[in-house]
């Protein structure tokens, strides 16, 4: 009975988010509407579902582990992102609007020639397929062992779900989907955070049961130099990661992509924090979790102090949180090969309702590959070091370079084929051959320096030396001759364009709100239905209720457009 009601939470709420992607079937015209909301997200919107983005389950098994063992390091770790984001909204974020890119591959084409672009491409796309397909495994293994379903149909479930509202609404849906994503997770975790607290006898009985060192900064091997680490790879991915820039791009101007990133660096002072404690907290219930069995203790705390119900809703958040970042990859690599391959090497002439149709079929292609991976995980072992690794390993050669390139007239496409070449050359090395040969393996700490640290010296001493020289790369000559066309063509305002991009904007306000009200009355049902909790369930529902007037009111100011009847009714004929 209970895994019945737990079960009944998340088909409802899997259904209404289904729902919120069919209902913007029809609203992307083209690949700027599709992909990037016309270039008019409201800015709070676009940082919203750039925080979820970040999340996965992996938030709660990586760094769940982390906390129960060593405590408040994990939350020092996350505060990287933090810092990250302060520097990209202070430099990174309002250079990438600035491009006038819809995508950064595309960015790269013009900044770096077709040849950079095909190969930043191709590894691009094999990483996050693969990554993000290795991040759906670990969520459904945990909705299977909660509600005891079969594995392999689990995954596919999940996954497929996943792909059809990416595939059918464009960045929108994802955007909506995401909010919603964040306020059920938010909710979940602000009811288990009291239950847990009152569990353990409070503050002060949990804090007495825990190690004297639980509450330092640095802990065990995350040292300052691991963290320093951390700091210098966020800053390149928060700022460069493509999932990422599309966030920067899709608003409507510098001092919007800046609060962009603005927002995402407070919600990751904040929630740290709140997320972290109820796997501390376990801690001092049941310290005699060791090995992988530590990766558990977020659940097993859900499952010790939620109720029937209660239990469903986070791990919808759950569930949410890791189809959050797997769907915002899917989309992203969609737009990539939609732009940039398609549109870009293939059929440059083709019209926007060709473009579309490759738009949601390519989601599918990448998402049924993202399921495939999935399903392989078991028979791989050990993905959760392979994810991580695969990310030390890529991360600087293929993200450096780009963000060097939005400040430097002197990088070219040489340069950058090198730099990305050696970077990941000398990473594979230390990572899979030293072992082998030379019995040497570096920490995770100093693999994240030399996999960042390395493409960004390398970028450096190039750059001295072309200074040194007054050589201005021709790639950048050519790329402003490009950048003043854009400009001009921007000018040539299309009025009814103007008109479906503010009616699709004021659309998702509008879906937005709806889905915050009906958030709130699926809270108020638990708080009657829970055994226990009733209360602060129904605080965080009434919180919820008077959000909605949030995006409410952001619709109304969103300029009415009086058309026809037949306008209205069919607006792409």
């Amino acid at each position: 009975m209970n895994n019945t009601i737990d079960t009944v939470v998340i088909l409802v709420f899997s259904a209404f988010v289904m729902g919120i992607g069919m209902l913007f079937a029809r609203t992307g015209r083209n690949l700027k509407s599709f992909f990037a909301g016309g270039e008019a997200v409201p800015w709070f919107i676009g940082g919203l579902s750039l925080f979820m983005s970040f999340f996965s389950a992996g938030t709660f098994v990586a760094w769940g582990s982390i906390a129960y063992k060593h405590g408040w390091v994990a939350i020092t770790i996350q505060w990287t992102m933090c810092i990250g984001a302060l520097i990209t909204a202070l430099y990174l974020a309002p250079r990438w609007k600035r491009t006038g890119a819809l995508t950064a591959a595309e960015f790269i084409r013009e900044r770096l020639g077709l040849a950079v672009q095909k190969t930043y491409i191709f590894i691009f796309t094999l990483v996050s397929v693969f990554i993000k397909g290795s991040v759906l495994y670990p969520v459904a293994k945990l909705v299977s062992a909660s509600l005891d379903l079969p594995l392999v149909p689990c995954t596919i479930g999940l996954g497929l779900f996943m792909i059809a509202y990416t595939a059918v609404g464009g960045l929108w849906a994802v955007m909506v989907t995401d909010i919603l994503q964040f306020v059920v997770l938010s909710a979940a975790v602000f009811i288990l955070l009291p239950l847990s607290f009152d569990k353990v006898g409070g503050w002060e009985g949990f804090s007495k049961a825990v190690p004297d060192d639980f509450f330092n900064l640095l802990n065990g091997e995350y040292t300052i130099g691991f963290v320093a680490a951390f700091v210098i790879y966020h800053i390149c991915y928060i700022g460069g990661n493509w999932t990422m820039v599309q966030r920067y791009t899709s608003v409507n101007s510098e001092k919007s992509a800046k609060k962009v990133a603005f927002l995402f660096a407070g919600l990751y002072l904040i929630s740290p924090v709140i997320w972290m404690f109820p796997p501390m907290i376990y801690k001092a219930i049941n310290p005699s979790l060791t090995g992988l069995d530590t990766e558990n203790a977020y659940l097993m705390i859900c499952k010790l102090v939620l109720p029937p119900g209660l239990l469903g809703l986070m791990l919808t958040g759950m569930y949410f949180s890791t189809s959050a970042s797997a769907n915002t990859a899917l989309n992203v690599v969609s737009a990539v090969f939609t732009n940039d391959i398609y549109k870009g090497m293939v059929n440059p002439k083709a019209s926007d309702k060709q473009l579309i149709r490759v738009a949601r079929g390519s989601s599918w292609f990448f998402g049924l590959g993202m399921i495939g991976i999935a399903l392989l995980v078991p028979a791989a072992g050990g993905i959760v070091e392979v994810v991580l690794s695969i990310s030390a390993i890529s991360g600087g050669p293929l993200l450096a370079p780009p963000l060097w390139a939005l400040f430097s007239r002197r990088l070219n496409s040489t340069v950058t084929l090198w730099v990305t070449g050696i970077g990941l050359s000398v990473n594979l090395f230390f990572k899979i051959l030293a072992p082998l040969l030379l019995d040497f393996k570096l920490s995770r700490g100093m693999e994240t320096i030399v996999g960042v640290g390395l493409p960004l010296l390398l970028l450096l001493a190039y750059e001295l030396w072309a200074r040194s020289k007054d050589i201005i790369a021709k790639e950048y000559l050519t790329y402003l001759e490009t950048k003043e066309q854009k400009r001009i063509d921007a000018l040539e305002v299309n009025a009814e364009e103007a008109i479906e991009i503010k009616r699709q904007n004021r659309f998702g306000l509008q879906v937005i709100a709806g889905a915050l009200l009906f958030t709130a009355v699926m809270l108020f049902i638990l708080s009657v239905l829970t055994t226990s909790g009733t209360v602060i369930t129904a605080v965080v529902a009434t919180i919820v209720l008077f959000s909605t007037l949030i995006p409410y009111m952001a619709s109304r100011k969103v300029a009415a457009i009086e058309v026809s009847p037949i306008q209205e009714n069919h607006p792409h004929e």
